[in-house]
């Protein structure tokens, strides 16, 4: 064995992976990597000079000021049949400086995970699951959101869906069928509602027996009917 004379100061070094536990991977993954020269997402990938990203707009109804969410995704094995993108860092810029420390620690943590590599997916329900003790708030839509730190989970995981690393909730047939006929009864008692209050006759006149209008009213002690003038008192 020779000897090499190490003459500056060691700043870091690295245990060497033992063969043997090179030889364990499967056989699979190094035929891949003989053939195709895959590249796998690790923490030792460096960052590109460019990346490309989306910016998301969150606005709460806790908060004065957006929130913008920037996801950068880097491209590994790019030409290759093992293109995939990846999501490497994240940003999120606001003018509230009341949540500045957690925004950044929040920001370098995710980006730290997301450029260790392997099934970052798990991110997305730990993200959604946190709670503002304050009380959440409702989406445009009528969605309900726990916390801001849960929009920012419904946020990465549309990212996700987008890059191909989730996929997307999809109803099956039975359920899609049963959402139709719901939607197709609601839109009904819709129609029926609005044709009842765009009436000219006062609101919560009930239904005429002889001319089919909810016209009837309450008049003198006696239900009359404002349309074909029907009375039960004569």
């Amino acid at each position: 064995m020779s000897t090499i004379k190490i003459d500056k100061k060691i700043a870091k070094y690295r245990v060497q992976t033992p063969a043997a536990a090179e030889d364990s991977r499967p056989a699979a993954v190094e035929k891949l990597k003989a053939e195709d020269n895959v590249i796998w997402m690790h923490e030792k990938l460096e960052r590109p000079d460019v990346l490309i990203g989306s910016t998301y707009k969150i606005k709460t109804p806790v908060s004065d000021h957006a929130m913008y969410v920037t996801i950068n995704d880097i491209i590994l094995n790019e030409g290759t049949p093992h293109e995939q993108r990846r999501p490497f860092e994240v940003f999120i810029n606001t003018k509230n400086l009341d949540h500045f420390q957690w925004i950044v620690a929040l920001t370098r943590v995710i980006s730290a995970v997301f450029r260790k590599g392997g099934d970052v997916t798990f991110l997305v329900d730990e993200l959604k699951a946190v709670f503002d003790p304050r009380g959440g708030y409702w989406q445009p839509g009528g969605k309900f959101m726990p916390s801001t730190i849960a929009e920012l989970g419904h946020v990465i995981e549309r990212h996700l869906q987008t890059i191909g690393m989730l996929k997307r909730t999809e109803l099956d047939e039975h359920q899609r069928k049963m959402v139709e006929q719901k939607r197709a009864e609601f839109d009904a008692r819709s129609k029926q509602a609005d044709a009842f209050s765009k009436s000219h006759f006062p609101e919560g006149a009930q239904l005429c027996a002889k001319c089919s209008t909810a016209a009837v009213v309450m008049m003198d002690g006696c239900m009359t009917c404002l349309n074909c003038g029907e009375s039960k008192c004569g």
